[in-house]
């Protein structure tokens, strides 16, 4: 048998296997989804972002089945205003400090949902 996302899966049912990792996949996109939005949300009110800041990539380290995930792309160094923003500590505490009540606001929500955290 393996573990997967703390559950213990028995190898003996492929399909059930199959269906349980599909539904929590989606279940985990879902969060994903979600925290970003409230990251959006919460970085929004401190540091500008650009037209349309919530997309989605494929990167492999984006994809675990198991593990809400979000890249933060605060900006470009070859972008001289950006360089000047990530240089400024002023600037980077706002972010740091959006990235943290954006993390404690989904933590909440995901308590109070019964969730888990």
């Amino acid at each position: 048998s393996d573990q997967f996302a703390g559950m213990k899966i028995e190898n003996d049912n492929k399909e059930v296997t199959d269906i349980l990792i599909d539904l929590i996949r989606r279940e985990t996109h879902g969060f994903s989804m979600s925290f970003a939005h409230t990251l959006v949300g919460q970085l929004s009110t401190s540091v500008g972002l650009i037209n349309n800041p919530q997309r989605s990539a494929g990167f492999k380290v984006l994809k675990a089945p198991d593990v809400p995930s979000v890249l933060v792309e605060l900006g470009y160094l070859s972008n001289s205003k950006d360089e000047a923003q990530l240089l400024s500590a002023d600037w980077r505490g706002k972010a740091a400090q959006s990235i943290t009540n954006a993390v404690a606001l989904f933590a909440a929500a995901k308590a109070g949902t019964g969730t888990g955290g």
